[in-house]
């Protein structure tokens, strides 16, 4: 009988690893364990188009319904993998049966952190989170977002589009410090800003109660809705329960194997090592996009490895903005074009190398961003924020 490949996790990174193995040729079962009741779905729409209501529902989805059927996929949807026993080989599910694997993906993804003592709040993460919170938008109504990272500014836009009255409580002092830095953030800042947006900045929640928010200071911010948006974590449960390795994520090689050579991860979860960046846990869509078609060639018995640059996106208003690579805020910052304008380039560099860069509302420099990337030269800093110098020749 053929090798079974079991995958546990109904996101697009479980989806595009069923679909990588076929594609690649393998006709032996595959199982896809999705915990959700919905056939396996992308998340940015949840927080972008189909938030705002730009993007229709079937939109989301990986496939639909009749690609699994007919690829072969046995896809079982509202069941969860509660164990991975690897003596014996079997995932256990929650519906009470057990599925036997030769190799199991596991890409389970990540989930909001809560806040402290449980209040009623709103979350976003699934599908039914992005339904319920559209229900919450429109003229009239109020929102307070706690945590101003890319999941609570992207909710405000999209809540500030409806007509709703949005504050955003963060105690960073400008939105998105860490990753962005300083100068950056204050772009971000003024942008919600000069949208309406009422940005407490350099703020902490003392508690949240019914209907109010209760700030530093005391001060008491009255909300019709809640929405906690202070980070994610990695879901390794299984893997810390197997005995695999786990870290911040699960430790991956640069192959998505785990420390179970018959055990990969993909996605958010994979703690993988990159060849340029080293030990690296990105939680976007990217990695979920395309590690598996690394993952699907190793369980397959290939020696491939992830090397793709890191990359995200985000839409908020008329900003519009892509990012590759891998730097802190607090690194040297070089800008090319109109800040004021929002038609600029951003770029990170160490060591006088670039780290990391960022394009906004400049939609056709992404490949000479990878080249500049990848090339791993120290840059003439002059060179490299000067327009009328193309990238190419930096």
């Amino acid at each position: 009988m053929a090798d079974t490949t079991v995958i546990i996790g109904g996101g697009l990174a479980g989806a595009k690893t069923a679909e990588a193995l076929r594609e690649k040729g393998f006709d032996g079962p595959i199982v896809l364990v999705a915990a959700e009741s919905h056939l396996p779905y992308e998340r940015p729409p949840l927080s972008k188009g189909y938030l705002s209501g730009a993007d229709d529902r079937d939109s989301v989805f990986v496939h639909d319904r009749a690609w699994y059927d007919e690829h072969k996929v046995d896809l079982r949807t509202g069941v969860s993998a509660e164990k991975i026993d690897r003596d014996a080989k079997l995932v256990r599910l929650s519906d009470g049966t057990s599925v036997a694997y030769d190799k199991v993906v596991i890409a389970t993804g990540s989930r909001p952190r809560p806040f402290p003592g449980k209040p009623d709040v709103l979350y976003l993460r699934t599908l039914d989170d992005s339904d319920l919170l559209r229900e919450k938008f429109g003229d009239g109504k109020s929102l307070v977002i706690v945590g101003a990272g890319w999941i609570g500014l992207e909710v405000a836009a999209a809540a500030r589009a409806a007509g709703t009255a949005v504050t955003v409580v963060e105690p960073a002092d400008v939105p998105l410090e860490k990753v962005l830095g300083a100068r950056q953030g204050e772009v971000i800042a003024d942008l919600h800003r000069r949208h309406g947006v009422d940005l407490r900045l350099g703020t902490g929640v003392e508690s949240i109660e019914p209907g109010v928010v209760v700030i530093d200071g005391g001060e008491r911010l009255a909300a019709d809705t809640v929405v906690v948006g202070i980070g994610a974590e990695p879901v390794v449960d299984l893997a810390r329960d197997a005995g695999l390795a786990v870290g911040n994520g699960i430790d991956v090689d640069a192959g998505l194997r785990t420390s179970d050579p018959d055990i990969f991860a993909v996605g958010d979860i994979a703690n993988h090592d990159h060849p340029r960046y080293g030990r690296l846990r990105v939680e976007h869509w990217a990695n979920a996009l395309n590690q598996p078609t690394v993952a699907a060639a190793n369980v397959l018995g290939g020696d491939e490895e992830y090397e793709r640059l890191p990359y995200f996106y985000t839409d908020q208003y008329e900003f519009g903005m892509e990012y590759r690579g891998f730097a802190s805020g607090d690194d040297e910052l070089v800008i090319r074009g109109s800040v004021d304008d929002l038609e600029y380039l951003a770029f990170w560099l160490v060591d006088g190398k670039v780290a990391a860069a960022m394009n906004v509302n400049i939609w056709d420099a992404g490949d000479d961003l990878v080249a500049l990337l990848e090339s791993g030269r120290v840059v003439d800093r002059a060179r490299l924020a000067d327009p009328a110098v193309a990238l190419a020749d930096v």
